[in-house]
């Protein structure tokens, strides 16, 4: 994953700019920044089969039949990866026909532009010949579908492992051919959308652009995500072994207490007021306001973030009045929450000081309304909802707990509080994001080298500020897998006594 084309998506473009953001456009620069993703990536795969332990029992385990690429490669998978290196060829050939673009320098200081073109004053980026951009990413392309058929082979006749029986074996070899072509077919996307890049680039002249849209990106990102969330096979022995502890399995379960039930069925609720208050909220946005108001999109966040917090505070009211009694003990749990979550929450607030500090220093340049304002005013808001979340999880009566039910009551606590630094991290980097998207046009004065030239590249902030938004989605859904397994259920013996 570190190892990306994103210092390639810009390959052939020539800067009119010297002092700004370099593109490769020389032929050892193109080289340079497409080789090492694809070396990387192949490399990665390959070592991770040379890497297995060697047999050491005195008798080896062996297959008569003969191991083939085709008896460990995923059917659909492999039609699609396909399909996207046809797509990405075809991308490159597209771009073999366009011609070059000269890059038209800035104009010098002290002197005016010309009249007929204003966007002179600022410079206008040119491009290399389509052919010779064509012909690096085609040999990328090449060089990729070669060292994936070197992997698989490397794959299909790596020695077995001892220690699995001939199922496993088989399974674990599905399995990295599968995450092997869902990385390939990445990567040839990334390599059409440089193409879709350089092809979006327009042609210097008075009718000239200083922005764009890739749309082979997009179909970049489409295949990403499809990417990231297909499925990986999982080993027989495995599937054969009881499942491990998830909310659906104790839903279902009947010695699941009803407190612990009711907590799972929060966590789905959740996930559908947090998608309502965010699509509410941007329709609303889109509707209502013409310029957009620079406190929309913090507003939002705010509001979905009260809303999540809100409702984990009526969970604890719920679960008081339905299974709390005074007399019960309350318990504590011994660490409320993990330190990793701390310190990311910890760091995800860091962040937003930061934001906040780059939006103070580029608002005060315009007189335009300022942002960073509302931000830290909804941000004492919702900083206000988790403190009363908090203190809801802390006051909530006790649970009485049964024999083989120790430690309900504080597991239950455990997830609540999890939750409650979940949504107050993602709020965090979801305002984090939004300052830096609305205030990323002014990155270039705020760092402004002193010769008043800026380039015309996009702004890092807003580059920056969308990773943020998409960490923020991320981690406003994880799931509280890892606490589940925490909640003792009774022994079937007292079922019965509970229903009673």
């Amino acid at each position: 994953m570190a190892s990306s084309l994103q210092g390639a998506m810009s390959a052939g473009i020539i800067r009119s700019n010297p002092l700004g953001t370099s593109a490769p456009a020389t032929p050892d620069q193109i080289a340079n920044a497409l080789a090492w993703p694809i070396v990387a990536c192949l490399t990665v795969h390959a070592l991770g089969q040379l890497s297995y332990p060697a047999p050491k029992a005195p008798r080896r385990y062996a297959e008569l039949k003969v191991r083939r690429i085709r008896d460990f490669l995923p059917r659909k998978l492999a039609w699609t990866t396909a399909a996207i290196f046809g797509y990405a060829a075809l991308a490159i050939a597209w771009i073999a026909v366009l011609p070059a673009y000269t890059a038209v320098p800035p104009t010098p200081p002290g002197q005016l532009p010309p009249e007929e073109n204003g966007y002179m004053g600022q410079g206008q980026d040119g491009r290399i010949p389509g052919l010779e951009l064509a012909l690096w990413l085609g040999g990328t392309l090449l060089l990729l579908a070669l060292g994936t058929w070197l992997v698989l082979l490397l794959i299909a006749r790596r020695r077995q492992l001892e220690t699995l029986d001939g199922d496993d074996n088989r399974t674990l070899r599905t399995i990295a051919t599968n995450r092997l072509l869902r990385t390939v077919a990445t990567i040839a996307a990334g390599l059409a959308s440089i193409a879709g890049n350089f092809a979006a680039q327009p042609a210097p002249g008075a009718t000239w652009q200083s922005s764009w849209f890739n749309v082979l990106g997009f179909i970049n990102l489409a295949v990403l995500a499809a990417m990231w969330w297909w499925r990986v096979p999982e080993l027989p022995s495995i599937l054969k072994t009881p499942q491990a502890t998830s909310a659906k399995t104790l839903r279902t379960d009947p010695l699941t207490h009803g407190a612990a039930r009711l907590s799972i069925s929060l966590g789905a609720v959740l996930g559908v007021i947090g998608g309502l208050a965010l699509v509410a909220g941007v329709v609303a946005i889109l509707v209502a306001s013409r310029p957009l108001d620079p406190w929309a999109f913090p507003t939002v966040i705010a509001i979905a973030a009260a809303a999540l917090l809100a409702a984990i505070a009526a969970g604890e009211v719920l679960m008081t009045r339905n299974y709390g009694q005074p007399e019960a003990q309350a318990r504590w749990p011994r660490q409320p929450v993990s330190r990793g979550l701390l310190s990311f929450a910890i760091g995800s607030a860091a962040i937003l000081a930061v934001a906040v500090a780059f939006a103070v220093a580029a608002e005060a340049q315009t007189p335009a309304p300022k942002t960073w304002p509302a931000v830290l005013l909804l941000s004492a808001v919702v900083a206000a909802a988790g403190a009363a979340a908090i203190l809801a999880v802390r006051r909530r009566r006790g649970i009485p707990e049964r024999e083989g039910e120790a430690g309900l009551d504080a597991a239950l606590r455990a997830i609540s509080l999890y939750r409650i630094v979940r949504t107050l991290a993602a709020y965090c980097l979801g305002q984090a994001a939004a300052l830096l998207m609305i205030t990323g046009d002014a990155w270039y004065s705020v760092f402004s080298g002193g010769g008043g030239e800026y380039p015309l590249a996009p702004s890092p902030a807003v580059t920056v500020g969308m990773v943020l938004a998409a960490i923020a989605v991320i981690v406003a859904v994880v799931p509280v897998r890892s606490l589940l397994g925490t909640i003792p259920r009774s022994d079937p013996a007292h079922l019965g006594e509970r229903a009673q």
